[in-house]
């Protein structure tokens, strides 16, 4: 059995970042402008735990949220979408839980983050060998949370120890440039944890990072599959995607839609690829029900 074989028993383990996401109301309002703020379940990393979930997959996620009512919102709405919570830890001290106050709208659109010393980052190798890598089938993680200690190595921790267990690792690219102290450590870091990845996840400026910036990002998700990786999906926003694997190139479109807001679709679009390759269906299905997740994320 191979590693990607491993993924059809459909337990994912997460790793990442989850917080809380203020969206002004009505929708299409400025957040200066609200009537008032919906909250709701945020970070990439819960994200896609929860698209997972969502779609009759079993999921965990590993993370750090801050002592306080908006860290333990996090938890709660964890539990109510089916997300196992076994793995979060509760930081105390100045530490906060990422907020996020977005707009759901397309023009002029607006995201506040605030992540000053956030908590996912004090996410510790500790925290991850206190984990039963061999529960699991898949291990995945986003790359914000390669862009702080303790995190970053507590990744590569986690990383070596599923490897060890025999299951894929997946890594979503999920550059942020503000949570990097310089694009040439992002390159750096995230190369070497894309080297370690089976399915490697990102859109073209992402692979651009990668690939340490000269639009060298394609040639860079061609090289990953080539060498390392079984599967690597370069993002291209409306222009569709391409799926290198085993040799082979796969474009694929997107579903055009009327979208609400902008934000969304990369989460929705890893969890429904994910799910997909847990049912066994050919590649090329995976990849379009992801962008089928992902178009109806941003309608809503």
């Amino acid at each position: 059995m191979t590693a990607m074989d491993r993924m059809s028993g459909g337990r994912f383990l997460l790793m990442g970042r989850a917080g809380m996401d203020f969206y002004a109301d009505p929708p299409g309002a400025a957040a200066e402008h609200a009537a008032s703020f919906v909250a709701h379940l945020g970070g990439s990393s819960a994200n896609v735990a929860v698209a997972l979930a969502r779609q009759g997959l079993r999921s965990a996620l590993i993370t750090a949220v801050s002592d306080d009512p908006v860290g333990r919102f996090c938890v709660n709405q964890l539990q109510r979408y089916g997300v196992a919570t076994d793995h979060v830890r509760v930081v105390t001290g100045e530490a906060r839980t990422s907020l996020a106050v977005a707009e759901s709208r397309l023009a002029d659109y607006r995201c506040v983050i605030y992540r000053n010393d956030a908590a996912d980052f004090h996410i510790a190798v500790q925290d991850v060998e206190a984990v039963d890598f061999a529960a699991y089938d898949a291990f995945a993680f986003t790359g914000t949370a390669l862009a702080a200690e303790p995190s970053r190595s507590a990744v590569f921790r986690a990383v070596a120890l599923a490897r060890q267990c025999g299951i894929p690792v997946v890594m979503d690219l999920d550059y942020r440039a503000y949570s990097w102290s310089s694009p040439d450590l992002a390159a750096r870091t995230c190369a070497r944890a894309a080297a370690l990845c089976e399915v490697v996840v990102g859109n073209d400026e992402e692979f651009d990072v990668l690939a340490g910036g000269g639009a060298r990002g394609y040639d860079a998700a061609r090289q990953l599959a080539a060498t390392t990786a079984a599967i690597v999906i370069y993002k291209m926003g409306s222009r569709g995607s391409v799926t290198f694997h085993a040799g082979q190139v796969h474009n694929i479109g997107v579903y055009p839609v009327t979208a609400l807001k902008p934000v969304g679709a990369g989460d929705a679009f890893l969890g429904g690829v994910l799910a997909a390759l847990a049912q066994r269906r050919p590649l090329d299905e995976c990849v379009r029900r992801g962008s089928a997740s992902a178009a109806i994320v941003v309608t809503r």
